[in-house]
Protein backbone atom coordinates (compact mmCIF):
# COMPACT_ATOMS: atom_id res chain seq x y z
CA UNK A 1 0.00 0.00 0.00
CA UNK A 2 2.48 2.21 0.81
CA UNK A 3 4.35 2.02 -2.08
CA UNK A 4 1.62 2.78 -4.76
CA UNK A 5 0.96 5.31 -2.30
CA UNK A 6 4.57 6.57 -3.11
CA UNK A 7 3.92 6.07 -6.70
CA UNK A 8 0.78 8.39 -7.20
CA UNK A 9 2.93 11.22 -5.29
CA UNK A 10 5.62 10.78 -7.81
CA UNK A 11 3.37 10.72 -10.55
CA UNK A 12 1.26 13.59 -8.96
CA UNK A 13 4.37 15.77 -8.84
CA UNK A 14 5.71 14.93 -12.23
CA UNK A 15 2.24 16.21 -13.62
CA UNK A 16 2.54 19.34 -11.58
CA UNK A 17 5.44 20.52 -13.24
CA UNK A 18 4.47 19.52 -17.00
CA UNK A 19 1.49 21.80 -16.48
CA UNK A 20 3.65 24.77 -15.18
CA UNK A 21 5.14 27.63 -17.22
CA UNK A 22 8.16 26.89 -19.42
CA UNK A 23 11.10 29.09 -19.37
CA UNK A 24 13.54 29.19 -22.07
CA UNK A 25 16.68 30.02 -21.21
CA UNK A 26 18.38 31.63 -23.75
CA UNK A 27 22.52 31.93 -23.98
CA UNK A 28 23.29 35.11 -26.25
CA UNK A 29 26.36 34.59 -27.88
CA UNK A 30 28.45 37.42 -28.01
CA UNK A 31 30.10 38.34 -31.72
CA UNK A 32 32.50 41.08 -31.77
CA UNK A 33 31.67 43.10 -34.54
CA UNK A 34 34.11 42.89 -37.40
CA UNK A 35 37.38 45.24 -37.30
CA UNK A 36 37.32 47.39 -39.45
CA UNK A 37 40.46 46.97 -42.13
CA UNK A 38 41.67 50.31 -42.49
CA UNK A 39 41.43 51.52 -46.41
CA UNK A 40 44.36 51.84 -48.04
CA UNK A 41 45.22 53.59 -50.94
CA UNK A 42 48.26 52.52 -53.02
CA UNK A 43 49.44 56.17 -55.24
CA UNK A 44 52.80 55.05 -57.17
CA UNK A 45 54.84 58.21 -57.02
CA UNK A 46 57.51 58.59 -60.24
CA UNK A 47 60.34 60.45 -58.80
CA UNK A 48 61.62 62.52 -61.40
CA UNK A 49 64.27 65.05 -62.00
CA UNK A 50 65.00 67.03 -65.42
CA UNK A 51 62.27 68.62 -66.94
CA UNK A 52 62.01 70.46 -70.44
CA UNK A 53 59.20 72.27 -72.11
CA UNK A 54 59.52 72.42 -76.11
CA UNK A 55 58.11 71.13 -78.97
CA UNK A 56 57.59 67.58 -79.70
CA UNK A 57 57.64 66.12 -82.83
CA UNK A 58 57.38 62.44 -84.59
CA UNK A 59 59.06 60.18 -87.50
CA UNK A 60 58.08 57.41 -89.06
CA UNK A 61 57.77 54.90 -91.70
CA UNK A 62 60.81 56.01 -93.73
CA UNK A 63 62.71 55.46 -90.60
CA UNK A 64 61.13 51.82 -89.70
CA UNK A 65 63.73 49.25 -89.56
CA UNK A 66 66.82 51.18 -89.57
CA UNK A 67 69.21 51.31 -86.84
CA UNK A 68 69.21 53.71 -83.81
CA UNK A 69 71.95 55.63 -82.66
CA UNK A 70 71.74 52.69 -79.76
CA UNK A 71 71.91 50.42 -81.99
CA UNK A 72 68.44 49.13 -81.73
CA UNK A 73 66.36 48.80 -84.42
CA UNK A 74 63.80 51.44 -85.30
CA UNK A 75 60.36 49.88 -84.64
CA UNK A 76 57.71 52.94 -85.53
CA UNK A 77 55.07 50.95 -83.73
CA UNK A 78 57.19 50.36 -80.31
CA UNK A 79 57.10 53.41 -77.73
CA UNK A 80 60.21 55.07 -77.87
CA UNK A 81 61.40 58.24 -78.51
CA UNK A 82 64.53 60.88 -79.10
CA UNK A 83 66.46 62.77 -77.37
CA UNK A 84 70.01 65.08 -78.03
CA UNK A 85 71.40 64.94 -74.37
CA UNK A 86 69.71 62.18 -72.32
CA UNK A 87 71.18 59.22 -71.78
CA UNK A 88 70.55 56.30 -73.96
CA UNK A 89 67.89 53.90 -72.46
CA UNK A 90 66.82 56.88 -69.92
CA UNK A 91 62.53 56.24 -69.46
CA UNK A 92 60.72 59.82 -69.49
CA UNK A 93 57.54 60.91 -69.31
CA UNK A 94 55.72 62.83 -72.32
CA UNK A 95 52.64 65.07 -71.37
CA UNK A 96 51.23 67.04 -74.34
CA UNK A 97 50.24 70.15 -72.35
CA UNK A 98 47.71 70.89 -75.55
CA UNK A 99 45.67 67.86 -74.56
CA UNK A 100 46.97 66.38 -70.80
CA UNK A 101 47.62 63.34 -72.01
CA UNK A 102 51.02 61.51 -70.73
CA UNK A 103 52.94 58.65 -71.61
CA UNK A 104 56.16 56.70 -70.36
CA UNK A 105 59.02 56.53 -73.33
CA UNK A 106 62.53 54.76 -73.18
CA UNK A 107 64.91 57.33 -74.81
CA UNK A 108 66.68 54.92 -77.68
CA UNK A 109 67.67 57.44 -81.06
CA UNK A 110 69.23 60.83 -81.04
CA UNK A 111 67.37 63.86 -82.63
CA UNK A 112 65.34 65.70 -83.61
CA UNK A 113 67.49 68.11 -85.16
CA UNK A 114 65.18 70.79 -86.10
CA UNK A 115 65.86 73.83 -84.15
CA UNK A 116 63.83 74.24 -81.32
CA UNK A 117 62.67 70.87 -80.85
CA UNK A 118 63.11 68.94 -78.34
CA UNK A 119 61.97 65.16 -78.74
CA UNK A 120 60.96 63.22 -81.69
CA UNK A 121 58.11 60.74 -80.78
CA UNK A 122 57.68 57.51 -82.55
CA UNK A 123 54.50 56.92 -84.56
CA UNK A 124 52.88 54.93 -81.56
CA UNK A 125 53.67 57.18 -79.01
CA UNK A 126 52.51 59.95 -81.44
CA UNK A 127 49.19 58.29 -82.13
CA UNK A 128 48.90 58.22 -78.46
CA UNK A 129 49.76 61.47 -77.41
CA UNK A 130 47.40 63.22 -80.28
CA UNK A 131 50.73 64.45 -81.88
CA UNK A 132 50.21 62.36 -85.25
CA UNK A 133 47.72 64.66 -86.97
CA UNK A 134 48.87 68.20 -85.85
CA UNK A 135 52.80 67.24 -86.24
CA UNK A 136 53.99 68.95 -83.53
CA UNK A 137 52.87 69.75 -79.93
CA UNK A 138 54.54 71.59 -76.94
CA UNK A 139 55.32 68.78 -74.19
CA UNK A 140 56.73 68.73 -70.73
CA UNK A 141 59.62 66.12 -70.58
CA UNK A 142 60.39 64.40 -67.39
CA UNK A 143 63.15 61.74 -66.99
CA UNK A 144 61.90 59.18 -64.60
CA UNK A 145 64.35 56.45 -62.45
CA UNK A 146 65.76 54.67 -62.33
CA UNK A 147 68.93 56.71 -63.56
CA UNK A 148 71.02 56.22 -66.13
CA UNK A 149 74.67 57.22 -66.68
CA UNK A 150 75.49 58.03 -69.57
CA UNK A 151 78.41 56.32 -71.74
CA UNK A 152 79.50 57.12 -75.15
CA UNK A 153 79.02 55.24 -77.61
CA UNK A 154 81.85 55.78 -80.06
CA UNK A 155 81.62 55.21 -83.90
CA UNK A 156 83.43 55.72 -87.02
CA UNK A 157 82.32 57.69 -89.53
CA UNK A 158 83.35 56.77 -92.85
CA UNK A 159 80.93 58.98 -95.17
CA UNK A 160 78.41 61.34 -95.43
CA UNK A 161 75.95 61.82 -98.40
CA UNK A 162 72.92 63.33 -99.08
CA UNK A 163 72.21 60.63 -101.73
CA UNK A 164 70.80 57.75 -99.59
CA UNK A 165 71.72 55.02 -102.24
CA UNK A 166 75.47 55.96 -102.63
CA UNK A 167 75.58 55.17 -98.81
CA UNK A 168 73.76 52.02 -98.52
CA UNK A 169 76.34 50.89 -101.55
CA UNK A 170 79.53 52.14 -98.99
CA UNK A 171 77.66 50.34 -96.80
CA UNK A 172 76.89 46.78 -98.21
CA UNK A 173 80.84 46.81 -99.35
CA UNK A 174 82.56 47.72 -95.76
CA UNK A 175 80.20 45.08 -94.62
CA UNK A 176 82.12 42.26 -96.33
CA UNK A 177 85.36 43.23 -94.33
CA UNK A 178 84.13 44.77 -91.51
CA UNK A 179 81.05 44.57 -88.61
CA UNK A 180 78.67 46.82 -86.90
CA UNK A 181 78.36 48.88 -90.44
CA UNK A 182 75.32 50.67 -90.51
CA UNK A 183 73.74 54.27 -92.13
CA UNK A 184 72.30 56.48 -89.37
CA UNK A 185 70.53 59.75 -91.39
CA UNK A 186 70.18 63.06 -89.81
CA UNK A 187 67.36 65.60 -91.28
CA UNK A 188 68.04 69.07 -90.95
CA UNK A 189 65.88 72.11 -91.99
CA UNK A 190 67.13 71.89 -95.83
CA UNK A 191 68.19 68.34 -95.94
CA UNK A 192 69.20 64.92 -95.45
CA UNK A 193 72.39 63.44 -94.77
CA UNK A 194 73.11 59.58 -94.63
CA UNK A 195 76.31 59.08 -92.45
CA UNK A 196 77.61 55.56 -93.26
CA UNK A 197 79.20 54.75 -89.41
CA UNK A 198 80.94 51.17 -88.22
CA UNK A 199 80.88 50.73 -84.13
CA UNK A 200 79.69 51.44 -81.79
CA UNK A 201 83.21 50.76 -79.67
CA UNK A 202 83.06 51.04 -75.82
CA UNK A 203 86.27 53.30 -75.64
CA UNK A 204 88.01 55.60 -78.55
CA UNK A 205 91.45 53.42 -77.48
CA UNK A 206 89.20 50.41 -78.60
CA UNK A 207 87.88 52.13 -82.37
CA UNK A 208 91.63 53.61 -83.46
CA UNK A 209 92.91 50.79 -84.66
CA UNK A 210 90.52 50.36 -86.75
CA UNK A 211 90.30 54.15 -88.08
CA UNK A 212 93.76 54.11 -88.84
CA UNK A 213 93.45 50.89 -91.15
CA UNK A 214 90.52 52.72 -92.77
CA UNK A 215 92.27 55.53 -93.44
CA UNK A 216 94.82 53.44 -94.80
CA UNK A 217 92.44 52.44 -97.15
CA UNK A 218 91.93 56.32 -98.09
CA UNK A 219 88.85 57.41 -96.32
CA UNK A 220 88.29 60.19 -94.01
CA UNK A 221 87.61 59.22 -90.58
CA UNK A 222 85.63 60.31 -88.37
CA UNK A 223 85.88 59.37 -84.87
CA UNK A 224 82.60 60.42 -83.18
CA UNK A 225 80.81 60.17 -79.96
CA UNK A 226 77.15 61.45 -81.68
Amino acid sequence: MRVKWRIFLALFCLFLSACGPRHRIVFEKKVEPPAERPTVEKLEKLETREVQYGIASWYGGEFHGRPTSSGQIYNMFELTCAHNTLALGTTVMVTNLENGRSLELQVNDRGPFVKDRIIDLSYAAAKILGVYEKGTAFVKVETVGPWIEEVPRITLQVGSFTDESRAKTLAEELKKSFGKVHVATVETRTEKYHRVRIGPFETKEAALPLAEKLIEMGFHVLVTSR
